[in-house]
């Protein structure tokens, strides 16, 4: 019952605002995102100067203008290196550099 009245709710501001759902409740704009996975066969890699160095080099360029998570994987011996940012090429240089650093580690 609760739904049914939420979404009553919903449409009556958009008949109220003479406009179409999409635009009404269009709420933010995604930014662009990567996430590319590093399999390693043994060790901690995180803990490898050049990877570290490469995390610090890819949060300087950014800026503050993005996210940033690199992380190991709760499941399998896998690093995800996830960057989103208002600039897709920027997005896909820094993960290509920490992946890049990751791999040569994890060889």
């Amino acid at each position: 019952m609760v739904l049914k009245v939420a979404a009553l709710q919903v449409l009556a501001v958009v008949q109220k605002q003479g406009q179409p759902v999409s635009k009404v409740c269009h709420r933010f704009d995604p930014l662009p995102q990567v996430l590319k996975n590093v399999r390693y066969k043994s060790g901690k890699p995180l803990e490898n100067a050049k990877v570290r160095t490469a995390i610090k080099q890819a949060q300087a360029k950014l800026n503050g203008q993005g996210r940033l998570v690199v992380r190991p994987s709760g499941t399998e011996p896998v690093i995800r290196v996830m960057v989103e940012g208002d600039n897709k090429g920027l997005v896909e240089e820094v993960v290509d550099g920490i992946v890049e650093a990751l791999t040569h580690a994890a060889a």
